[in-house]
């Protein structure tokens, strides 16, 4: 091992080596700043801001055009920006249907076409809006304090049902009734009797729940159909009389421990009646009406227990009775369900080999696979991801992956001939190298299994020189990376690293044999598979084997800790937002509950050991790696004090470390556009600052 370094001072300089890598700025010895050549051909932190995608295409009801939204970043906001544009198949017009400087998104047509529905901030809060798809005219339907979602017209086209929080009165045991007026006081007491009372991405949760409404589709009062102490929402669908709302929901009373445990309910829509339709051990949801009205499919599974459990695609009268399994031989978890429009089968979307498919299955369930080639709509890290829909002669429209540029839409016909509809980002990477990965396949040396791994290379690469390398870990553990689009690989390899990530057992795509090889043991050995995607690499002969680094995120980062705990191997490490101490995590984060139960045996004080030995905090005295501790500010899936454990831990131990705090960021740090080129900045002014020079 090496000899560890003591170092009690803080660790600074960050701040100028992002400047120096997005401005192209170096100081000279007496401090002044340089001017550097800058290569226009590289992607920059600039190119974040500029980037767009298409996501959530719909085909509009004459067949012939697919609206879309666009997804751009704002600069000056800092965020995201969606609108609605359309494209037709055959590609020869694109053009906006409604896009400006505020967000529109979440279109759904009516049954006959006439109208669409949709969601828009154009007037401060997220409202509800129809427009008249002849006329253009467009009307405002909602005036409600939430946000709406999930909306669905009903068969007549009528009204429109959505789901929206609905807060109750706060709770409290105790309160001071003698406050003076005009006198500024602390906040009253917060009191808590949640078991989960802290949700990433929204912070600690308000009093009330997700219910259901149903609104005229020309606008009036919302009308709430459902009520108590549960969560109602998801996909909502109408029976074909209008007279039923089917959703998806658990309304168990231990429903904060059975967590998987919802089913579809049906809601009477004048009085607000429940009937159960399904009531496995599992999760059903998603449920979608046959175009005829007799048949529901709806996703879910029977729950084993096992940290990882696949979502199968079922069928069922609209009384709950004859479920049928239409995929029973298909290991990979399926989503994104839509019926054909003649009824005859459904299509749907899964994830394979680390590509995302789109399938067709009939009713007698006879598979036909239409695409793999979906995905780019993950802009930060690799993960699959990807949208569809299908017309009605059998076309699938879906947003492309081609690995060096994020979601255009494409079309693909019923022979597999593929059509690209739109060219979102050559403006600003038609002049620039951005490699694509390339797929390596990789034996385990812990039982040969072949593990799938991709290579990025940096631009103008030269086979005979020899890179400093970066593996990159997915988070989940059970998600899957692929041959996608990804904005931190990139730039990690226009910085001159090769960069190599793949998908270790655990991942998902591989089947649930695979992704349960590391369940109640997680981390294990997927730690060797890493070594191995790493050793692969090397083998390949341009890599220098003294300038290795790794980084990860979430399940990443649990393994990235790991790592360093287990190889003195790399020159420094950026664990981002990861589980330090399995122990303290339990409590602390907002999934917690599922925790203890899929992914250990016992509670952590009936077994301490199980816990213990998967925590990273554990192996912190064998590490010597440098290494930096990242995590988003207002995190509580991985909460803020995991990392704060890790980085106090690797300082009394000596360790070269330190500690980035992403402000106002969740587990999602590439949430906002800034906050990701922070994230990128960091990781690469750390492992520049222990990289040597390249070897000739």
């Amino acid at each position: 091992m090496k000899t560890k370094i003591r170092n009690t001072s803080i660790a600074l300089g960050f701040g100028f080596a992002l400047s120096a890598i997005s401005a192209g700025t170096f100081a000279s010895e007496d401090g002044s700043k340089s001017q550097a050549p800058v290569d226009k051909t590289l992607i920059t932190y600039e190119d974040i801001f500029n980037i767009e995608y298409a996501s959530n295409p719909v085909v509009m009801p004459d067949g012939k055009t697919v609206l879309y939204e666009r997804n751009s970043m704002d600069i000056m906001v800092d965020a995201q920006r969606t609108n609605l544009w359309t494209v037709s198949l055959d590609g020869t017009k694109h053009m906006p249907l409604i896009s400006s400087k505020d967000s529109h998104y979440g279109a759904v047509f009516s049954p006959n076409g006439s109208k669409m529905a949709y969601l828009s901030g154009k007037e401060g809060a997220t409202q509800i809006y129809v427009r008249d798809m002849a006329s253009g005219m467009t009307a405002r339907v909602t005036d409600v304090a939430m946000r709406p979602n999930s909306l669905s017209f009903s068969p007549d086209g009528q009204q429109l049902a959505f789901a929206m929080f609905t807060p109750s009165k706060p709770k409290s045991l105790f309160s001071l009734s003698f406050k003076p007026k005009d006198a500024t006081w602390a906040d009253d007491a917060q009191y808590i009797d949640q078991t989960l009372f802290q949700r990433d991405g929204a912070g600690m949760n308000r009093p009330g729940n997700m219910q259901v409404y149903v609104v005229p589709a020309f606008g009036g009062t919302p009308r709430q159909i459902t009520s108590g102490d549960f969560d109602y929402g998801g996909q909502l669908m109408w029976t074909q009389s209008g007279s039923h709302i089917v959703m998806s929901a658990n309304v168990r009373a231990d429903s904060d421990f059975d967590i998987f445990n919802s089913d579809l309910l049906s809601v009477d829509v004048k009085d607000g009646s429940v009937t159960k339709l399904t009531d496995s051990t599992g999760p059903e949801s998603n449920p979608s009406l046959s175009p005829d009205g007799k048949l529901i499919a709806f996703t879910g599974f029977d729950d084993n227990g096992k940290s990882n459990q696949i979502d199968r695609l079922y069928v069922m009268n609209t009384d709950g009775s004859n479920v049928k399994d239409l995929t029973p031989n298909l290991d990979r978890a399926v989503g994104n369900v839509k019926w054909a429009d003649n009824g005859k089968g459904l299509y749907f979307s899964y994830d394979n080999a680390g590509k995302k498919h789109v399938a067709y299955v009939t009713l007698s369930g006879k598979l036909t696979e239409k695409t793999d080639a979906l995905g780019g709509l993950s802009l930060g890290r690799p993960y699959t991801s990807g949208d569809y829909d299908a017309t009605e002669d059998g076309r699938v429209v879906f947003t492309l992956s081609t690995g060096d540029r994020p979601a255009d839409l494409a079309v693909i016909s019923k022979r597999g001939d593929m059509r690209k509809l739109t060219d979102l980002n050559s403006d600003i990477f038609g002049h620039k190298t951005l490699n694509k990965p390339e797929l390596i396949k990789v034996k385990s040396s812990v039982d040969e299994r072949e593990l799938l791994a991709w290579i990025v290379k940096p631009p103008k690469f030269d086979p005979a020189k020899k890179y400093p390398l970066i593996l990159e870990i997915h988070g989940g553990p059970h998600t899957a990376y692929g041959p996608e689009f990804s904005t931190e690989i990139q730039m990690f390899a226009a910085a001159g690293y090769v960069v190599v990530y793949g998908n270790p057992r655990g991942s998902t795509s591989m089947g649930t044999e695979f992704a349960n090889l590391i369940d109640k043991n997680y981390p294990s050995e997927d730690y060797n598979d890493l070594m191995d995607m790493v050793d692969a690499t090397i083998a390949k002969g341009y890599v220098d084997e003294s300038n290795l680094f790794v980084t990860g995120g979430s399940g990443g980062g649990v393994l990235t800790a790991w790592i360093v705990g287990s190889t003195d191997r790399f020159k420094a490490a950026v664990v981002a937002k990861p589980v330090i101490n399995w122990i303290s995590m339990i409590g602390t984060s907002d999934i917690y509950t599922f925790m203890v139960k899929y992914w250990f045996t016992d509670l952590p004080w009936n077994d301490v050991d199980q816990y213990w030995d998967h925590s990273p905090l554990r192996l912190v005295g064998n590490v010597t790696t440098p290494t930096m501790v990242l995590t988003g500010e207002l995190d509580v899936r991985t909460p803020m004090s995991e990392s704060e454990q890790y980085y106090g831990a690797l300082r009394l131990e000596g360790v070269e470390s330190s500690l980035v705090r992403i402000q106002g960021a969740y587990h999602g740090i590439a949430a906002k556009p800034s906050n990701l080129s922070r994230k990128i900045g960091h990781i690469l002014a750390w492992f520049d600052k222990y990289k040597d020079a390249e070897k000739k």
